[in-house]
């Protein structure tokens, strides 16, 4: 399939807007990233090929920005989703899961690994069940151990659809990647309601600081560990994009991984950038997406 027709769909953006009233808690003040970073901006991008429609990661932990991200969302097309935060702990979290998911555009929340291991521990995971009931998806953010915890809750919500993020944030450098990654990441894909996100590809390579390499050849043994793992029905595309700018250029890292899974065919290709997504977030087609 020739690339030039690939629906790209960047499920790891995030957006909001220091110049609100209320401000944002993250970035912070000072920050290269601390302006105004909305979809507009990340079209205006040289993405090398068209990213047609992105999928929003909350970047704030108040209740409210959720619906901030959906007004965004709601006027402009090329969102097909947001997922957000909601916090599982809060005494009202069952209320603010009804709320946010009558919006078709609410496709999921985001938490932390630290989270699902301590309710993991208490025994309160069903609490997390919620989501599956109500079709929206569970990203989850942490180290190198977090594809672990997503196994075992996996085991105890096989319903719910998991998506891990950032390849679990494991440093990328030209060692062989470590065997406890390896089997974190073997034993999340054993279990057949877990995606992965290949995301933040690029800061992983720049740990140490400096640029990222641009060549395909540098990551692709971490590559090829998560394909060999979860295979070409549940990888998904993510930029983590303003963030990702700090290692390279948007176009340079979408060239990355444009450049490996080209090798592996058309069905590879239109999995990863857009179909994969489509089953683990089931994310919106909205009239007025423009597609190549």
């Amino acid at each position: 399939m020739p690339v030039a027709q690939l629906d790209i769909i960047d499920c790891h953006t995030h957006f909001y807007d220091p110049t609100r009233p209320e401000g944002i808690p993250w970035p912070r003040k000072g920050s290269s990233l601390y302006r105004q970073v909305l979809p507009k901006h990340l079209r205006a991008l040289d993405h090398g090929k068209p990213v047609t429609g992105t999928l929003i990661i909350e970047a704030s932990n108040r209740l409210e920005d959720n619906q901030w991200l959906l007004d965004i969302a709601d006027a402009d097309p090329y969102v097909v989703g947001v997922v957000g935060h909601l916090d599982p702990g809060h005494k009202n979290f069952a209320a603010h899961v009804r709320r946010f998911a009558q919006h078709r555009l609410f496709r999921g929340i985001r938490v932390g690994e630290g989270l699902v291991a301590g309710m993991l521990k208490a025994g309160r995971a069903e609490t997390l069940d919620l989501l599956a009931r109500y079709d929206l998806a569970l990203d989850v953010n942490g180290g190198p151990t977090m594809p672990a915890v997503v196994a075992r809750l996996a085991k105890v919500l096989p319903l719910l659809r998991i998506v891990i993020n950032h390849l679990g944030n494991v440093k990328l450098d030209r060692n062989p990647p470590s065997k406890d990654w390896v089997a974190n990441m073997q034993a999340a894909a054993a279990q057949p309601n877990v995606f992965c996100k290949v995301s933040a590809l690029v800061q992983g390579a720049t740990r140490e600081g400096g640029k990222a390499p641009t060549d395909a050849a540098f990551y692709r043994p971490y590559l090829d560990v998560v394909w060999k793992a979860f295979g070409d029905d549940r990888l998904i595309y993510g930029s983590d994009w303003p963030v990702s700018e700090g290692a390279a250029t948007y176009k340079q890292q979408q060239k990355v991984v444009l450049d490996y899974v080209s090798a592996r065919g058309e069905a590879a290709l239109r999995g990863f950038f857009s179909l994969n997504a489509r089953k683990a977030y089931k994310w919106v087609e909205r009239e007025g997406r423009l597609k190549t």
